[in-house]
């Protein structure tokens, strides 16, 4: 898993059958729902709305910083240039470092996927990496000739490489299933004459091949939830792309865009390289964590953030492909050291390359009182039995004291309560927060709805700088402590897809706390902490 991206469904469509979506919510009828209170609006969210309206009119907060480690942030957003971080020890433009901290111009924070060369955008699978490393030395060997020394590793290479080698095949057929039904809906919007056609004009159109009768039957089945335009960008343009990145970037064995950064990948210590590019080449998943996060309250522009006194310290770790251990060790070190006090992490993978490395930054980072909030990913995977990192468990024993992993909730309170994207577990998941259809900022002063942990994690990060601009005395962990112990509880049996089979399991088997954060009970215990 890359940078953990808006969740859609491939099955369904490539087998020219129904996409198996979340359902459409109307954001006309339900805008900023992440914000709303279930018994008020009827809709699961976090009441952060009631939180202000009760429990903050009045009352003074002080501002702090959330650091997005994410794929890039649109400074210059509407609803986001007023609340970004600036670094007032730095003189834009100048080329030097003003502030001695060996990044220079870092003005609104730093790319560590960059140099004067320019930014990387696309980039492999930890997987393939491990593979094409390995392939150096166990490429032409088998178990007869390997050294005994050598055997577990090479095991483990030929696994991965199996591993490899099958999502290339899975890759190479979706793209192909992909590109024939994106080729007939354009086949068939092209007949139909009209640029965004409605469900009336699938019903009137008169197919004359098989092809064209199936397009006919989705459409007018998705058209009556969405738009044409939601459902073709929405589902049928990302799955084809995602498809097509997996086969030509993050799968290829061949492709290894680091040379742009210049830096020595093996160099775990090397810290200074980079440039500061924020936004990068592709800023709209962290433009839209940091809209969700601190988007501006109070200029009737947009939408609402959680936050209302945050600055967003933008760093860019996570390329269109999976992260690098080295890059997010170093971003959490920046974070840090730029005053961070929740650092949120809308990424993950599920092979580490140096988790060592990792591990000694998060440890940095929770010894400067820093609270780290990770999405859980979106496989529907339970991560009791699963690997992602980056994760709080340390190698050498131990767990982050201050770290929070969230899981993705939908707005109605009944059995499809969890997101049937998001991954789970009893112990390694500690609460749930909305990641379906939320609303948020996209480059260009725009807005879209996307679906993913990503898009719950930073609910939480904005509750947890909420909370602690209300409340700057209180320390990470009791911060964490408090947005654990005031989750709304949720007494609903689930469904969970494991395999071909779906089960339903009690809400309470997904995660620590078995509930969704609560913005409006979470202040109130801070109060009480406060006492």
């Amino acid at each position: 898993m890359n940078k953990i991206k808006a969740n859609f469904c491939y099955r369904g469509i490539l087998g020219l059958s129904l996409l198996a979506t979340v359902p459409f919510l109307s954001m006309a009828q339900k805008p900023n729902w992440q914000n709303l209170d279930l018994k008020a609006d009827s809709t699961f969210g976090i009441s952060t709305e009631k939180a202000y309206n009760e429990l903050l009119k009045g009352k003074k907060s002080k501002s702090v910083i959330v650091a997005v480690l994410d794929g890039g942030v649109d400074t210059n957003h509407e609803d986001l240039k007023s609340i970004i971080w600036a670094n007032k020890k730095e003189k834009a433009g100048n080329g030097k470092d003003d502030d001695k901290n060996g990044y220079i111009d870092d003005i609104h924070g730093w790319n560590f996927l960059g140099s004067a060369k320019g930014s990387i955008n696309h980039e492999t699978l930890e997987l393939t990496r491990l593979v094409r490393r390995d392939n150096a030395k166990f490429g032409n060997s088998d178990a007869t000739s390997v050294k005994a020394n050598d055997l577990v590793a090479f095991e483990t290479y030929q696994k991965n490489k199996a591993e490899l080698e099958k999502e290339m095949a899975e890759a190479k057929d979706g793209l192909m299933r992909y590109g024939s039904i994106k080729t007939a809906i354009d086949d068939v919007v092209k007949k139909i004459g009209k640029e965004n056609p409605v469900v009336a004009d699938f019903q009137s159109f008169v197919p004359t091949t098989d092809m064209e009768k199936n397009i006919q039957r989705i459409m007018v089945q998705q058209l009556k939830n969405a738009t044409f335009k939601e459902f073709y960008d929405g589902q049928v343009l990302p799955g084809y792309d995602h498809f097509k990145s997996q086969v030509e970037y993050n799968l290829n064995l061949d492709y290894d865009p680091r040379s742009i950064v210049g830096d020595d990948p093996e160099n775990t210590k090397e810290r200074f390289y980079g440039n500061n590019d924020v936004a990068g080449p592709d800023a709209r998943h962290g433009s839209h964590v940091s809209g969700i996060i601190a988007a501006v309250r109070t200029n009737d522009l947009g939408i609402k953030g959680v936050a209302d006194n945050v600055e967003i310290l933008a760093v860019r770790n996570t390329p269109n492909g999976d992260e690098r251990d080295k890059d997010v060790a170093n971003a959490i070190r920046y974070a840090a050291d730029n005053g961070a006090k929740v650092i949120n992490m809308s990424f993950g993978k599920s092979f580490s390359w140096n988790k060592t490395i990792v591990d000694e930054a998060v440890k940095y980072a929770v010894s400067k009182d820093v609270l780290l909030i990770h999405a859980a990913g979106n496989d529907n995977k339970d991560l009791e039995v699963e690997q992602n990192f980056p994760n709080p468990q340390y190698a050498d024993g131990g767990v982050a004291a201050s770290w929070i992993t969230v899981g993705a909730s939908g707005w109605v309170n009944d059995g499809s309560i969890k997101a049937n994207f998001s991954n789970y577990g009893k112990t390694t998941v500690d609460v749930f927060a909305p990641g379906v259809k939320i609303n948020s900022t996209i480059p260009g002063s725009k807005y879209e709805n996307l679906d993913g942990t990503s898009m719950a994690a930073p609910v939480v990060a904005g509750l947890a700088g909420l909370i602690r601009s209300y409340y700057p005395k209180l320390t990470a962990v009791q911060v964490k402590d408090i947005i654990l112990k005031s989750v709304v509880k949720v007494d609903q049996m689930v469904k969970v897809q494991q395999g071909e089979t779906t089960k339903d399991i009690p809400f309470s088997d997904l995660c620590v706390t078995g509930g969704i954060v609560n913005a409006y009970n979470a202040l109130k215990l801070a109060a009480e902490y406060k006492k």
